[in-house]
């Protein structure tokens, strides 16, 4: 396999954040053929195939982009816990920090938080981000309580980007607000 050449790593505390690699493949799979998957596109009636080409998004992003959701592990340990980062598909009318948490364990330790933290001051500082949201389901309560808790707030009046699927859209605070 063949790993994204040229992507920056960033750290945190905690973690390290890189660009996602083919080795990821069966822990992302593991994750979105699961109910845990239902707010980012997954779930239990998932097929192996939709699951294959959605992580193929994941990784074509960074090729396409020059950018994408970072995976995050454990410093010193290169087993994926999810991914944070930022995501613009063609149609999505806003540049979006979005997050994942891949395995059970990993939920309620904060590490969402700190690698979408991490995420969020690279798409500022390197990508030059200024407006940054994240598309949330209306029924995602740990994904709701994280966008509050990164300082975000609901903006009523912005555009989503798939029109027939509303959800929420949390503005990110400006950086230095």
């Amino acid at each position: 396999m063949i790993d994204l050449a040229n992507t920056p790593v960033l750290e945190t505390e905690r973690l390290s954040l890189r660009a996602p690699k083919g080795s990821d493949w069966p822990v992302w799979r593991d994750f979105y053929m699961t109910a845990r998957a239902q707010y980012c596109g997954g779930g239990a009636d998932i097929t192996l195939g939709h699951a294959w080409r959605a992580f193929g998004h994941v990784i074509g992003h960074w090729a396409m982009r020059g950018y994408g959701s970072f995976v995050f592990t454990l410093k010193g340990d290169d087993a994926p816990l999810g991914m944070a980062g930022p995501w613009h598909p063609a149609d999505w009318p806003e540049t979006e920090i979005g997050w994942t948490v891949w395995t059970p364990e990993a939920e309620g330790q904060g590490y969402a938080f700190e690698a979408a933290s991490a995420a969020r001051d690279f798409a500022r500082r390197r990508l030059g981000w200024v407006d940054i949201v994240s598309y949330i389901d209306t029924e995602n309560a740990r994904s709701i309580a994280l966008a509050e808790r990164l300082g975000a707030v609901v903006d009523p009046a912005a555009r989503q980007p798939k029109p027939d699927e509303p959800c929420l859209v949390f503005r990110h605070p400006k950086e230095g607000a």
